[in-house]
């Protein structure tokens, strides 16, 4: 009996470690590589990673123009098209005007502006409790989603979408 007691408390402690990474609380990550849209040089890679209840993105460019960039999710995993438009619009899953995640009204995907250097080199750090990663909950879920770069800065006043220009990366956000 005390064998059956140890192995189950055993096999409860290996399911446990599965589920989470204990060492670091981070409970689910997601690589994520860009592709360049709309005749772009833009390349990049990034990663989500949960921890605690919030998710953060990091991310880094190479290719763009040196300036202010906006960055979005947008509703589809699809990057086919080679002006992005595959991926739909921002991701809105409670149909809210577009701003600045964190600021007011805004999308899910509204995540903001970034700033690249004079070689067009730029990074995005960016957390939020708003998102998960593969939790199934339709307003929080980024899996299935993409990520795009856009050609210039967002608004965050002109509706849908920020006037942010052409869409110049996109990665899909896929386990």
């Amino acid at each position: 009996m005390k064998k059956i007691i140890v192995s189950i408390l055993i096999l409860i402690a290996v399911i446990i470690g599965c589920k989470t990474n204990s060492s670091n609380g981070v409970t689910s990550k997601i690589d994520v590589t860009f592709e360049p849209k709309s005749s772009s040089n833009v390349n990049g890679t990034g990663i989500f990673k949960e921890k605690n209840g919030q998710v953060t993105l990091t991310a880094n460019f190479t290719g763009l123009k040196p300036g202010i960039h906006a960055i979005h999710i947008h509703e589809k995993s699809d990057c086919s098209a080679a002006d992005g438009s595959s991926a739909g619009g921002h991701w809105n899953p409670t149909f809210t005007k577009h701003g600045k995640l964190g600021e007011g009204d805004a999308h899910k995907g509204d995540i903001g502006n970034f700033t690249t250097d004079e070689f067009g080199n730029g990074t995005v750090e960016f957390t939020t409790t708003e998102w998960c990663i593969g939790c199934g909950d339709m307003n929080k879920d980024i899996v299935g989603k993409s990520l795009i770069v856009h050609q210039g800065p967002d608004d965050y006043i002109s509706q849908p979408s920020g006037n942010s220009g052409a869409r110049v990366a996109c990665s899909a956000i896929i386990k």
